[in-house]
């Protein structure tokens, strides 16, 4: 199963490409979305909607795994955050691609073992899960870990 995580953001989107093979999980591609943030927002959409959409043509993932919304105390950025999470499911959705979605806690504690993990505890874990010679950045190791999460949800499924 191959499955294309993405951690998405106003500025910066992250996204994590993982497959498990014979139970093992393997490292296939991850990076950023950087985003203009002078550009115009319908702009930013488009860029993540398109690479998104290239990142599925190129990997031919199974399924997008999605970090879910949080509870923000600025009501703006949760509204952008929403929006970059749409050109996300509707890149998804054109892909013919099933989306999961997973609560930042969940996907923290998959990896972790912990709900209440910091960002460089996600990055060293992702690092040593998938075997990486250096940790990725944040974003990136963000997007892994929805994808690692993903994965480790489906089996549980498969296995009950």
């Amino acid at each position: 199963m191959r499955i294309l995580g993405v951690d998405p953001g106003s500025r910066f989107t992250g996204f994590g490409v993982v497959e498990e093979a014979k139970g093992a999980l393997l490292h296939l591609a991850s990076g950023c979305i950087s985003l203009n943030p002078n550009a115009d927002f319908p702009q930013r959409l488009v860029k993540v909607f398109n690479e998104i959409k290239g990142i599925a043509k190129e990997f031919s993932p199974d399924a997008v795994a999605l970090e879910d919304m949080f509870y923000a105390k600025n009501v703006r950025s949760a509204f952008k955050l929403a929006h970059v999470r749409g050109a996300v499911m509707l890149a998804a959705g054109q892909s013919s691609l099933e989306v999961f979605e997973y609560a930042p806690a969940v996907v923290k504690k998959a990896v972790t073992g912990t709900g209440a993990a910091d960002k460089r505890q996600v990055q060293m874990m992702v690092k040593a899960i998938l075997k990486l010679r250096e940790p990725p950045t944040e974003d990136a190791a963000d997007a892994l870990a929805v994808a690692i999460c993903h994965l480790s949800h489906a089996k549980m499924k498969g296995i009950l």
